[in-house]
């Protein structure tokens, strides 16, 4: 994700970073070519205008299926933040409570906090398709670590650590059946938000609006300077260019923000949240040689 100062408006617009320039510019490129074609074969060679009527009523329904296409993947974008707040508030519970009853210089402890500060590695990685489990997985047993590494669904098998952790307290003593089912319910709800993250991440657009959508684009943008031309002549080359990059750089953005768990420029800053709740738990730990800094 990219920070900016929303107060500052000419600092950004020699940006290309972030503003879907590079993902646009062959199919502005093309509509600006094809208008240039089109405007040269009008003034020179013979008339190819058509009535402006059907563009009109297009250019509106065309503009409702463009919004509606950037809100829904808005609408995903913001889920998927929500949901990684529910991560960082439920990982903060767990190691608050836990910390309570099983107390701060606890073993149990430590290995439950460390375990709690993989898991978001470990879903951000699972949404990435990859696996990778953090800094904080160096501190843990090497052979339990591994067993994580391969297993078929890695963040639940952070979480069967997590609850396993959880019972060892109460086969110790440390508290009673009720208390494990109350600690354990922050686990519950962090996998509830890992299954939330993943029906975004699986669930693309319908393929049929998608198509519909990208269809229309095109004909729309590239019939265009036959509707415009007698009016504008040459103008009608600028004109193209403007109606392209707004349509097709709006049709980007949605098609960037819908899988807000990416590693494009606009996308969610998995590793930054990941750091945040790693820093806020190792920060609950005593100081001991080999802890890697929050």
């Amino acid at each position: 994700m990219i920070d900016y100062d929303p107060h500052r408006w000419w600092t950004y617009f020699h940006y290309l970073r972030g503003s879907m320039i590079r993902e646009i510019i062959y199919r502005v490129l093309a509509g600006v070519i094809w208008a240039v074609g089109v405007t040269a074969v009008h003034l020179y060679v013979r008339r190819v205008d058509i009535p402006v009527t059907v563009h009109s009523l297009a250019g509106i329904s065309l503009s409702l299926l463009l919004v509606f296409r950037t809100n829904s993947s808005y609408d995903r974008f913001w889920e998927g933040r929500k949901l990684w707040g529910g991560i960082v508030n439920e990982t903060r519970n767990l190691a608050r409570a836990a910390g309570v009853f099983l107390g701060e210089n606890s073993d149990l402890f430590r290995t439950l906090v460390h375990w709690t500060a993989v898991f978001p590695y470990a879903t951000a990685a699972s949404l990435r398709r990859t696996v990778h489990l953090g800094p904080v997985a160096e501190l843990l047993p090497s052979g339990e670590v591994e067993q994580v590494r391969s297993a078929q669904h890695v963040p639940l098998a952070v979480a069967r650590k997590m609850s396993a952790a959880l019972d060892e307290g109460r086969r110790r003593g440390h508290y009673n059946e009720f208390v494990q089912m109350q600690l354990d319910q922050n686990v519950q709800l962090l996998v509830d938000f890992l299954g939330g993250c993943e029906r975004i991440h699986k669930t693309p657009m319908p393929f049929a609006y998608m198509l519909h959508l990208r269809r229309a684009l095109v004909l729309y943008c590239f019939t265009l300077p036959f509707a415009i031309v007698d009016a504008f002549g040459w103008m009608t080359v600028l004109a193209t260019f403007v109606v392209t990059y707004v349509f097709f750089g709006i049709e980007e953005i949605g098609v960037e923000i819908e899988d807000p768990f990416g590693i494009d420029d606009n996308d969610l800053p998995l590793e930054r949240i990941c750091e945040t709740i790693r820093g806020n738990l190792l920060a609950l730990l005593p100081s001991q040689p080999g802890t890697p800094h929050p």
